[in-house]
């Protein structure tokens, strides 16, 4: 199983990123994905979550009208779309899969994409 995560960077507040995240060893359309975050000293944060068929999304009040979660089944991949952004919003991201194998509840997590935003 794998989840790598790309797209991340050093960019000027205001400005946009779209994150990546790659996933292959499971059945990707059948997990729920989210993306977290965690700042320097701070503990990790849900960022925005999207169900297995995309029929639903959620986001943390930080980040709504600014982030956009979406997924494409057929690739295999979640994205997070980031516009205007903040130096509050600099952190590690990291996407997460989380579904059931089996008869068990199994969560997957990337190694996560540095994201700075600063001027």
């Amino acid at each position: 199983v794998q989840l790598v995560e790309s797209g991340g960077g050093l960019v000027q507040p205001g400005g946009s990123l779209r994150l990546s995240c790659a996933a292959s060893g499971f059945t990707f359309s059948s997990y729920a994905m989210r993306w977290y975050r965690q700042a320097p000293g701070k503990e990790r944060e849900l960022v925005a979550a999207i169900t297995s068929a995309a029929g639903s999304t959620n986001y943390a009040d930080s980040v709504k009208g600014r982030f956009t979660i979406s997924r494409d089944n057929a690739k295999n991949t979640v994205y997070l779309q980031m516009i205007s952004l903040k130096p509050e919003d600099t952190a590690v991201y990291y996407c997460s899969a989380s579904g059931m194998k089996g008869s068990w509840y199994t969560s997957y997590w990337g190694q996560g994409t540095q994201v700075t935003v600063s001027s």
